[in-house]
């Protein structure tokens, strides 16, 4: 079956129009909107830690709850049955679920980082790493969703996620007096927030390629343990 970019459209527009009436939206975007304005008037120029609060936050907050929020309200509606068993592939229900979240992530960012007047080096380095973050967001908020019954339960299971990856940097002053807490340097979070201090210093894609590639695979483990509860949601439909 060949790849159908109209089926993916139709899969968009629905759930651009369902998204359009339910608060939680406004919501979620609100928070990194709000704190970004506040950090833009504190200081004339912030440290990456700060931006990188505020753009993780933005992570959790938009691609991840709201992806988790969307396939949830699908679970809960008894839709996203109909939607498996429809010719639209694994690939084009994925990618069209994902638009709209995709679309809101990028959006809260750039608007967060037009208020913190934050200007990256290198903006295409940090770009990339920032679309290969939110490709992770995004798997990990369909896996929730399917793992939810309910859009409520939706948005309690991903309270976690919101604290782990959206305030993870708070973590690394801990380290030094908790060793064991170092694993969490190789959180996907904390890997752009290197990659971004490299870039900021004026590296180059040589210095920063390995914490793109372990940002990468976190995104494909991800997305293959999403496919694999997929699949199996589907043979249970």
């Amino acid at each position: 079956m060949t790849f159908s970019m109209k089926r993916v459209m139709a899969i968009f527009n629905k759930d651009l129009k369902d998204l359009s009436k339910n608060m939680y939206v406004s919501t979620s975007i609100l928070m990194p909107l709000v704190l970004a304005a506040i950090y833009g008037r504190m200081a004339d120029e912030l440290s990456i830690d700060a931006y990188y609060l505020v753009i993780n936050l933005a992570f959790t907050m938009t691609a991840t709850f709201i992806q988790c929020a969307i396939i949830a309200e699908e679970k809960e509606k008894n839709t996203l049955r109909g939607l498996m068993l429809s010719p639209a592939t694994v690939v084009e229900i994925f990618s069209g679920k994902s638009l709209v979240a995709f679309s809101l992530t990028a959006v809260t960012i750039i608007v967060s980082c037009l208020f913190m007047e934050y200007n990256p080096e290198n903006i295409v380095l940090v770009a990339v790493g920032m679309i290969v973050s939110t490709l992770f967001y995004l798997a990990l908020g369909t896996l929730f969703g399917l793992l939810a019954r309910t859009v409520v339960e939706a948005s309690v299971i991903i309270m976690p996620v919101v604290f782990l990856f959206g305030f993870g940097s708070l973590i690394e002053s801990l380290i030094d007096k908790y060793p064991f807490l170092s694993v969490a340097e190789y959180l996907p979070n904390m890997q752009l927030i290197d990659l971004a201090s490299k870039v900021q210093a004026g590296s180059g894609l040589a210095d920063v390629w390995p914490h793109l590639g372990i940002m990468t695979i976190w995104f494909l483990v991800t997305a293959f343990i999403t496919i694999v509860v997929f699949k199996k949601k589907e043979i249970d439909a």
